[in-house]
């Protein structure tokens, strides 16, 4: 069955936008400074990555609290390298996972991980189009 999202970005002034996401969010988007923006807000590119790390932060911890994985903390940090031209697409992602918990175990981690990358995240599989994404984990051990 198909899922259907709407969003509703409004003009804020300059180069602003203020988007209203159909669950209820409100995004402030702006260009940078110097690109005819006043960075008040998220560029959209970025937006792109942050839907990424959400993908893949919410599917990667479900799957870990169901393997009984103790996750503390859950951290996740990611670098995109766009093309040079227009359209100016994601060439390049590294997303590293910084994982702290009570005996995570690395093989669950990273089958998480390998499951997310290839089902469970559409954005990371629609990003896969035209960038290269590499993950890495670190575990953080806590008594």
């Amino acid at each position: 069955m198909a899922k259907e999202m709407d969003v509703t970005a409004k003009l804020a002034g300059g180069m602003r936008f203020d988007v209203e996401t159909g669950s209820g969010a409100t995004i402030r988007l702006d260009m940078a400074r110097g690109e005819g923006g006043e960075g008040a807000g998220a560029q959209p590119m970025e937006m792109l990555l942050v839907g990424l790390a959400g993908c893949a932060g919410m599917s990667n911890l479900l799957i870990l609290r169901n393997r009984k994985q103790d996750v503390r903390d859950y951290e996740i940090h990611i670098h995109g390298t766009r093309a040079g031209s227009h359209p100016q697409v994601f060439t390049e992602i590294t997303v590293e996972h910084v994982i702290t918990g009570k005996e995570i175990k690395p093989e669950v981690v990273e089958r998480a991980i390998l499951l997310t990358e290839q089902k469970f995240c559409g954005a990371s599989v629609m990003l896969e189009k035209t960038a290269r994404i590499s993950h890495t984990y670190r575990i953080v051990a806590v008594e």
